[in-house]
């Protein structure tokens, strides 16, 4: 059973998504749609790390503006040698924004409408967009929910996180994830921060008959 300590230490967790992401920043910058793979309902990406590889299946029928704006950072390969840069064990995997010194990397896209009314679930293993107080901006960074978070889902009053896809191998990997040792770091004034930097090498969309 899950102490109360730990409840309210996951509630106050959830205000830091709104810190750690960046300030949107919209470029003139734009990607072929084909690219994307539009008529791919569910399109996977391999995400090869310093700790093992992830699968992840996107679920565009139910987060189609979520699923093509992760898709543009995958395929120009924005998320290539970033960092995970916050990591709570029992709770979020969480990267996309920083490279691997941990300096911070501009939303290239922009930020976009939260679709987190679209009855996907924090659930564990899920993968979500991280983002500001203000609902509306999500923009490249994302995590992984390590548990249920019910916190993280839409409420009657909060908007909640929008879910997007889910892990479909390589669970094992975020479970060694989110067991790494953490601290705080004063050069980032960020806490939760790997001691050893856990890097994501390699983000890649596969054909679509992979």
């Amino acid at each position: 059973m899950i102490s109360l300590a730990t409840k309210y230490f996951r509630l106050a967790a959830v205000c830091c998504l709104f810190l750690l992401s960046t300030t949107a920043q919209a470029k003139d910058a734009d990607v072929d749609a084909k690219l994307l793979q539009p008529d791919n309902l569910f399109p996977v990406v391999k995400m090869e790390t310093n700790m093992g590889v992830i699968m992840v299946e996107l679920d565009r029928p139910k987060a189609p503006v979520t699923v093509d704006n992760f898709l543009k950072y995958v395929v120009t390969g924005a998320y290539d040698n970033t960092a995970f840069h916050r990591i709570i064990e029992g709770f979020v995997v969480q990267g996309g924004g920083m490279d691997e010194k941990y300096n911070s990397l501009d939303d290239t896209f922009g930020s976009i409408t939260n679709e987190a009314g679209n009855g996907l679930l924090n659930d564990q293993y899920s993968i979500a967009m991280a983002r500001q107080s203000h609902p509306h901006s999500a923009g490249r960074q994302f995590y992984f929910n390590v548990d249920d978070n019910k916190s993280l889902d839409p409420g009657p009053r909060s908007w909640g996180y929008t879910v997007f896809g889910r892990i479909v191998e390589g669970e094992d990997v975020i479970d060694k994830m989110s067991e790494v040792p953490t601290e705080f770091n004063a050069d980032l004034s960020l806490q939760d921060v790997p001691v050893n930097t856990v890097i994501l090498r390699k983000a890649t969309l596969l054909p679509p008959d992979a």
